[in-house]
Order: structure tokens, then C-alpha cells, then sequence
């Protein structure tokens, strides 16, 4: 069974950097891309970005230039280094893998 575990969120000031992790266990690592979600508060949950295996990146324009996908395939986990944050970057960060969804991680933004 496939387990996506996210960490790495938080509250920080606008402007600052954090980087969220997820780690995938189980399943066959490198099977699909692995997806960063987001979902604010009375929004609907939007890409952030993607990383395929092959090191292929994808990124949502409200979040290009600033934040960055990154995959270890030995440690079989994906990063997202987010910077020059925004308030309006406040949300639940989920990671994605197949069919399968981390239970998130708040990252807060304050202004």
C-alpha cells in the first residue's frame, strides 16, 4: 500500500522560504510524476507543480520562477522549495502519486 507522507510546513513572514518534503513508501517509486497540490481555505484545490522521474518539471504560473520540485530517488521523496512567499501562497500542501494523496501540510504566510 502507498503511504505519501508531507512535512516541512509552517508560519512565515512574507518573503521567506520553506521547503515542504513528501515521502513515498510502498508501490513502485518512479511509476508516475508525483504532484504538488494546494488548497486554500473556500477554494478549490489547484497544481502547484510536478516532477516526473526523468527530472521533467511543471510549475502553475502563480508559483513559477519562485518555487521548485525536486525528486530523490534513493530517498524516494520529492521537495518543494518555495520562496519569495506570498500571502496568498497560504494553504494546505498535498503531495500526489497515482492514485494516492498525503494528508497535507500547512504552510501560512503572514503579511
Amino acid at each position: 500500500q502507498v503511504q505519501l507522507v508531507e512535512s516541512g510546513g509552517g508560519l512565515v513572514q512574507a518573503g521567506g522560504s520553506l521547503r515542504l518534503s513528501c515521502v513515498i513508501s510502498g508501490g513502485t517509486f518512479g511509476a508516475y510524476p508525483v504532484w504538488w497540490y494546494r488548497q486554500a481555505p473556500g477554494k478549490q484545490r489547484e497544481l502547484v507543480a510536478s516532477v516526473t522521474m526523468g527530472g521533467d518539471t511543471n510549475y502553475a504560473d502563480p508559483v513559477r520562477g519562485r518555487f521548485t520540485i525536486s525528486r530523490d530517488i534513493t530517498r524516494k521523496a520529492v521537495y518543494l522549495q518555495m520562496t519569495s512567499l506570498k500571502p496568498g501562497d497560504t494553504a494546505v500542501y498535498y503531495c500526489h502519486y497515482g492514485a494516492d494523496w498525503g494528508q497535507g501540510t500547512q504552510v501560512i504566510v503572514s503579511s
